[in-house]
């Protein structure tokens, strides 16, 4: 189990997966926006997603869970 945690603070821009989904290293998951850019999130590793903390428009910070794989 992976447990992707927001890099940085910031806004949800984009969640792109859902909870069942299969992905692929490197895949991107959640578009955050911070300082005026937007920032993908990427998968660390292939799995599948077990649960998305996080929805469009919410304001995260640093370290907060975004997405948990299994």
């Amino acid at each position: 189990m992976a447990m992707i945690r927001a890099e940085m603070a910031g806004k949800v821009l984009e969640v792109l997966v859902s909870e069942g989904d299969s992905v692929a290293e490197d895949q991107d998951l959640i578009v955050i926006e911070s300082m005026k850019m937007q920032i993908p999130v990427g998968s660390p590793e292939e799995g599948t997603v077990a649960k998305v903390f996080v929805v469009a428009e919410q304001f995260v910070n640093e370290g907060d869970p975004i997405v948990e794989l299994s």
